[in-house]
């Protein structure tokens, strides 16, 4: 093999994930590639899309109407895929996710013998995909859950655990404020966390879709109530990090997931004050020292009170935080991990 080897990387779209992904294996010395599968190039696609296949699922339509509009973008999605096969001839293949693509995509891989890293950043049982469908792919796999892995390596996979990360390099801008922020969409337990730090006379604010109070957000979501929590609008990736970054503090609530989220690791990289819901994010971070782990909402209270008054307490998490996230948590020390487990 001469020179660079050429690595095509197969990722949603998805807040610009894969540019920190791209960057990482082209620090290891691979010519990139990146072909986001479920984009759309006009914006009469992206019109399309919505009112024909995402739509009929938000107004609770036919059955018939849904499945169509899930085959419609996976035939998408495959395609493009397929393309990217064909035009790139990777050596190296690596794909987040990818439960909506087809066998065909796969199989296009193959022909050209390239090596195969599936990366799933989610659950299995909230993907599309079963055992059959991953066996299929013939691919190493890595996931975010320790479960997940541990289950797929005892039943034969080729199986590995892989962290989310953070990206040190993605530029963000920090908004200075009094403020315990969170960012994020809005599940039974956050909304109660946040209710609970308001009635309490914590400044919290909440940023998000689901949160937001313009009429236009409501429409988007298709829900007009609200709870009573001060919030702000969508924002951008990395308009979310220059809000934890200058935050009093920065929150982050699991739902039902064992994983980790990229949140843990990006809220502590910009230098957030963080106030997570697992004392298993010692795994991670020193909950003494980088951050600051509660188990029940007085506890949350309690931290979120401390992050808005002791400073030198608050800005200790800060630095520490940080260093650590640099010197072990960035997509460069996954994408150096997965690179030993190609055959």
């Amino acid at each position: 093999m001469t020179g660079r080897p050429r690595l095509l990387l197969v990722s949603p779209a998805f807040h610009g994930y894969w540019r920190s992904i791209e960057q990482a294996w082209e620090a290891l010395g691979y010519d990139v590639t990146t072909c986001c599968y479920d984009a759309y190039d006009t914006v009469g696609d992206k019109l399309r899309n919505k009112v024909v296949f995402e739509l009929p699922g938000k107004l609770g339509l036919s059955h018939r109407q849904g499945r169509a509009g899930v085959a419609a973008q996976r035939e998408h999605a495959s395609q493009r895929a397929r393309a990217a096969v064909e035009q790139v001839r990777p050596q190296f293949t690596v794909v987040i996710r990818g439960d909506i693509l087809d066998a065909a995509f796969w199989q296009a891989v193959d022909r050209g013998g390239s090596q195969k890293l599936l990366w799933l950043y989610d659950e299995l049982r909230r993907t599309r995909w079963d055992h059959d469908q991953l066996a299929a792919t013939g691919a190493t796999i890595a996931s975010y859950s320790h479960q997940d892995a541990v289950q797929l390596a005892a039943q034969g996979f080729g199986a590995h655990y892989l962290p989310l990360a953070f990206d040190p390099d993605r530029p963000y801008l920090p908004v200075p404020s009094p403020d315990i922020v969170f960012v994020g969409a809005r599940y039974p337990n956050r909304e109660a966390a946040l209710l609970t730090l308001a009635q309490q006379g914590v400044p919290v604010r909440a940023f998000g879709r689901d949160w937001s109070h313009h009429p236009l957000d409501r429409l988007r979501t298709w829900q007009w109530g609200r709870p009573k929590v001060p919030t702000g609008r969508d924002i951008s990736l990395d308009e979310a990090y220059g809000r934890m970054a200058g935050a009093a503090a920065t929150i982050n609530i699991h739902g039902d997931q064992d994983g980790f989220t990229m949140r843990t690791f990006e809220a502590s990289g910009v230098g957030g004050v963080q106030l997570v819901d697992r004392s298993e994010v010692e795994e991670f971070y020193d909950p003494e020292l980088e951050v600051a782990v509660f188990t029940d909402l007085d506890q949350l209270v309690d931290l979120a009170r401390r992050a808005t008054t002791d400073t030198a307490w608050a800005d200790r998490l800060r630095r520490a935080a940080r260093r650590r996230t640099q010197a072990e948590h960035t997509f460069a020390h996954r994408m150096r991990q997965a690179d030993a487990w190609w055959g």
